[in-house]
């Protein structure tokens, strides 16, 4: 594949050092809180941290996911904006970048990384994904030459402080726990922090990174390698560092070169079969955490395919770049895509993968069965009946009206009268 271009990505602009300063006035005024308004129909929670091996037995557990929506604070504003968009889908993962401008904002400086912070700490259940440059002046177009000084450098020890400063803030600010995409896109031509003018230096100062963020009390960090999709400028697995000092073995993979279909990306050297198999052989578990449109367009196939990619292999997150022109929700370029994104994800939590129900087996219906009347009693004679040996006498209507009734001449009286006598 020729080398990739960059991207030019809006997360870091010109103005970075400005922002950040802006962002550690938003912490100072306590207006973190307020920079994630409660989503208006939150999802279930999920188990925290990706998912974990199920019980046996168990079902699946549905793929973390998030979106990378901006590096600041409006970054966590708008998930729960996106999560309503979703139908209430959880976002469990929050995806930002330190700026790589100066050391000073990859140590982590000080209001930068305090709203992301508040946000995870809020559910046990979420992710704080964080990319972290390996170098400053990050995005300066630095030539081969300088950036081997710098790896070897690095390999020597000499950064080792920026990060253990990094380390400390981060255990500081309660997050622990977080996933550190380090010196992502190693393997491409965009960073200082790449790899190609010398694998084996940057390997090794990888390796120190690692080894000197572990070292810091309190810390659960995950590392995660993240090269870009396909071979780029250097085959991406010349760089990988070893067993011991990575967590994840993630992906960068968006929708190019021009004219390469879903199956091409699959199945080209260093593509996404080969990162698949790789994490396999290597027992570490995938992630995916930039991937979007680009090259093609609005391709509406590529959206699903991917999703589909991702619900099959179960990376421990994934999250979507969200604007123009690889995203979905805060671009209005890719219609169709975006509607294949919120129809598969509509709704989604990450708790256990939905099944489809089992239908009850088909019966004949009984027809219902009439119920039997109960008898119906006679209804009795409303004309009176003569007294037994009594004979009535006709006396006529006028005379019997008056009287209410027939007379009765009794034919046993003399009987009666005779046993009174005895």
């Amino acid at each position: 594949m020729p080398v990739r271009q960059s991207r030019n990505r809006s997360r870091r602009p010109a103005g970075v050092a400005a922002a950040v300063a802006a962002a550690a006035l938003v912490a100072a005024a306590g207006s973190t809180a307020a920079a994630e308004p409660t989503p208006p129909a939150p999802a279930p929670a999920a188990p925290a941290h990706g998912p974990a091996a199920p019980a046996h037995g168990a079902p699946a557990k549905t793929p973390a996911f998030g979106a990378y929506l901006d590096y600041g604070p409006r970054g966590v504003a708008r998930m729960a904006a996106l999560s309503h968009w979703l139908g209430g889908a959880e976002l469990r993962v929050g995806h930002t970048y330190l700026p790589g401008d100066r050391w000073s904002n990859i140590e982590g400086a000080p209001g930068f990384l305090d709203v992301w912070a508040d946000w995870r700490t809020r559910k046990a259940d979420r992710m704080l994904v964080l990319n972290v440059p390996m170098m400053e002046r990050n995005e300066d177009h630095v030539d081969d030459d300088e950036v081997r000084d710098l790896l070897r450098q690095g390999a020597a020890g000499r950064f080792d402080h920026h990060f253990r400063a990094l380390a400390e803030r981060l255990v500081a600010l309660k997050v622990p726990d977080t996933v550190l995409v380090l010196g992502w896109e190693m393997n491409g031509t965009t960073y200082t922090h790449r790899c190609g003018p010398d694998p084996e230096a940057w390997k090794t100062y990888w390796n120190r990174i690692v080894t000197t963020m572990r070292a810091v009390p309190g810390q659960k960090f995950r590392f995660d390698f993240a090269p870009s999709r396909g071979r780029d400028a250097v085959p991406w697995t010349r760089c990988y560092p070893g067993d011991a000092t990575v967590d994840i073995i993630g992906m960068d993979s968006y929708d190019q070169p021009r004219g390469m279909s879903f199956d091409e990306q699959v199945k080209e050297p260093y593509g996404l079969q080969a990162h698949v198999d790789f994490a396999k052989a290597h027992g570490k578990p995938v992630s995916y955490p930039e991937w979007g449109l680009f090259r093609n367009g609005d391709n509406a196939a590529y959206m699903r395919r991917m999703l589909a990619w991702m619900d099959e292999h179960k990376p421990v997150y994934n999250t979507v770049t969200d604007y123009c022109p690889h995203g979905v929700w805060q671009c209005d370029d890719n219609p169709r895509s975006t509607a294949v994104y919120r129809s598969v994800l509509f709704g989604r939590s990450d708790e256990v993968e939905p099944t489809a129900p089992t239908p009850p087996e088909p019966t004949t219906p009984t027809p219902p069965t009439t119920p039997t009347a109960p008898p119906v009693p006679p209804v009795p004679s409303t004309v009176p009946e003569p007294p037994a040996s009594c004979s009535p006498l006709e006396l006529g209507d006028w005379v019997e009206y008056w009287l209410g009734g027939k007379l009765c001449m009794r034919l046993d009286w003399y009987a009666r009268d005779k046993q009174r006598n005895k």
